[in-house]
């Protein structure tokens, strides 16, 4: 992959001394942000242990995050930092700092719009804080009436309705462990999750809109809870309208069983330690990992992100295209609410009816944080300038993005016509097991095409060798791992410790690894170069097929590129790629040769592909990431399994037709 040397943002003196993260430095008398990083993660003069515990300490006060009952302790690692217990001694409840307080009688933000909401047709909706008060009381009271108390699971198979933050919050009141399932999943994937986490209560919707059409959840929900015996309750939120299959014994309409409850409730105060959510990995490979989270780790992690990485103001009307089934749902409702802020909430497709979908909301309704992955920003580029340009996007100060490493081009793109060419793109990296990032810039940092910036402050990362030790040449990759632990960082999980320390820690001693490459250029900006757990082992020589698709997309005639292993007599492995071409740019012989060459020459000619296939679309997941798995099962001619996850599954048959 080549990656340009440019800078293309530099922040103005006035936004750094401005930015909350510079107010912070400015209390506690640090210069740069060199200093305040070291002093986050290594051993400081007066401080007892280390500066991760004054950090961590100081944070919690800064952020103004209110404990009924103070912690004796920041962190305890006595167990090694696979197994460490954070602001032990101490009790809270996330719903009471992202919800309670805000709607206090007092409060300046009781009125305020917690939650702006649009629904695909067009629909829309704003839940004040004092709204959504009423409302998560409602449902921690309707929790209570079925036995649901500390521990126990509820199951939040949902369409994206402002209602989700309710049932979230309404699950931390009586302190139940929430267990968001991704509204796009099927039965089995559905079925898998509940069984796992033994959902007693599981909150679903009749359907939602989808690309125009009425998508019916609950039968799907049926049939995944006819697969498990722990649901006793279903509670049914109505969103479409008409008839649905019912069980009377069982299940009962969300304004029945919720909206009839008294509007005020006792939020429990927790230990700290206390589980607030169950959320699980995407299963695209493998069953799927139950993450634990905690109502400290989680509220103080997202709370320091949104308040520093994306320098949250009290105007902001903050949007992140997500689902409440991945991280990046709970992440985004906790992070804002914790300040009082505003949440845009929207039900249906990205470019759906027309390609402009996304920007019209910005225009609709003054976003002024916008988050996106970079697969969903390279599908709408395609469609072309045009669309963008129709729409007054000046609201936004802030783009942020996630999920998979970007391609320059697609960045650019980002940044020069969404962002017009002076809006920092906040690129993240962390996932599911930290609820949180490892690497994100700050508003006081310049930017070049793809960079994340560098280490996040309080995180203790680095790039390591297959021997542990430190990367210190310029652009060499190495595996990105952690060196201790953070309070977010999923403390073994739901299925027990054998898996969590196989896949976080057998790679290298007291080291999270965390499944990624990165690498470090000369002037100290940090990039991923997709998963270090995901090769190609061609003639013995190993390769990414993020590497391999970087490399294509690098090609001013690709938009889109995926890789995958074929068996191959000659060298054991063969790289096979999948590319979707420019608009406008016709399908070759000659062409398809000027791909191949071009790879061979960015990464040499072993990896040079044995076929380039030119197809429309690739398979996707809702919140946009391409599936190799599934890619690889058409060409080998496999059986594809479950497709519940897949937003698009018509593109398999279009790949097959291509073979």
């Amino acid at each position: 992959m080549t990656t340009s040397t440019e800078i293309r943002y530099n922040p103005s003196e006035e936004r750094r001394e401005k930015s909350n993260i510079s107010q912070f430095m400015e209390t506690y008398g640090i210069e740069t942000f060199e200093e305040l990083h070291t002093r986050s993660v290594e051993s400081v003069a007066g401080i007892e242990e280390s500066g991760l515990d004054w950090f961590w300490d100081t944070v919690v006060n800064y952020l103004g995050i209110e404990f009924y009952e103070p912690y004796d302790t920041v962190r305890d690692a006595s167990d090694g930092p696979q197994f460490t217990d954070w602001y032990v001694g101490g009790e809270l409840n996330i719903a009471h700092n992202v919800v309670d307080r805000h709607a206090a009688p007092t409060a300046e933000t009781r009125n305020n719009a917690a939650c702006l909401w649009e629904g695909e047709n067009g629909e829309t909706r704003t839940l004040t804080y004092h709204d959504l008060y009423r409302q998560s009381n409602q449902v921690a009271n309707a929790l209570e009436e079925r036995g649901i108390g500390m521990g126990d699971t509820v199951g939040l198979y949902m369409p994206m309705v402002p209602e989700i933050a309710a049932i979230l919050y309404g699950c931390f009141k009586v302190g139940a462990i929430a267990v968001p399932i991704f509204s796009g999943f099927g039965v089995d994937a559905t079925a898998t999750r509940i069984a796992d986490a033994g959902c007693s209560v599981l909150f679903t919707g009749d359907g939602f809109y989808r690309r125009g059409s009425e998508v019916e959840l609950k039968p799907a929900a049926d049939e995944a809870i006819a697969q498990t015996d722990s649901v006793e309750h279903v509670i049914v939120y109505e969103r479409l309208g008409g008839d649905v299959p019912w069980h009377e014994s069982r299940d009962e309409w969300w304004d029945d069983a919720v909206t009839t409850q008294a509007d005020t409730f006792e939020t429990k105060s927790l230990p700290s330690t206390a589980q607030s959510m169950l959320l699980y990995s995407s299963g695209t490979t493998g069953t799927p990992k139950g993450i634990n989270q905690t109502h400290a780790g989680a509220l103080v992690q997202c709370a320091k992100e949104i308040y520093f990485s994306f320098d949250h103001q009290p105007s902001d009307r903050f949007f992140w295209l997500s689902d409440i089934g991945w991280m990046m749902g709970p992440w985004m409702l906790i992070g804002n609410h914790t300040f009082g802020g505003t949440v845009m909430i929207y039900e249906g497709a990205p470019d759906y009816p027309e390609p402009d979908r996304l920007w019209q909301l910005i225009d609709d309704h003054g976003i002024s944080v916008f988050g996106v992955s970079p697969t969903a920003v390279r599908a709408l580029q395609k469609h072309g300038d045009e669309w963008v340009e129709k729409h007054d996007l000046s609201t936004l100060r802030l783009l942020g993005s996630t999920g998979e490493p970007w391609d320059e081009d697609s960045w650019n793109w980002f940044y020069d016509q969404v962002g017009n060419g002076e809006t920092p793109i906040m690129n993240i990296s962390g996932g599911t097991e930290i609820f949180g990032c490892f690497l994100q810039p700050l508003p006081l940092h310049s930017l070049k095409p793809c960079t994340l910036g560098g280490p996040a402050i309080g995180m203790d990362v680095d790039i390591v060798n297959a021997r542990g030790e430190s990367v210190v040449d310029s652009n060499k990759r190495g595996y990105l791992v952690a060196r201790s632990s953070a309070p977010s960082m999923t403390r073994s999980l739901w299925s027990g410790d054998e898996r969590y320390l196989e896949a976080y820690w057998s790679r290298f001693d007291d080291m999270w690894n965390h499944g990624d490459w990165a690498r470090k250029d000369e002037d100290g900006f940090w990039f991923l170069l997709g998963r270090s757990d995901d090769v190609l082992n061609v003639a013995g020589r190993k390769v990414g097929p993020a590497e391999v698709e970087e490399a294509l997309i690098d090609h001013d005639a690709v938009n889109a590129a995926a890789a995958i292993g074929a068996d191959d007599e000659t060298k054991g492995t063969a790289v096979v790629t999948f590319v979707i071409l420019e608009s406008g740019v016709e399908e070759s012989s000659d062409l398809l040769d000027e791909l191949g060459g071009y790879v061979g020459e960015e990464l040499g000619k072993p990896f040079q592909p044995r076929e380039i296939i030119v197809v429309d679309e690739f398979p996707k997941t809702q919140s946009g990431k391409i599936v190799r798995r599934l890619i690889q099962s058409v060409y080998e001619g496999d059986e594809l399994g479950d497709l519940s996850s897949i937003e698009n599954p018509d593109a398999l048959d279009a790949i097959g037709d291509t073979l």
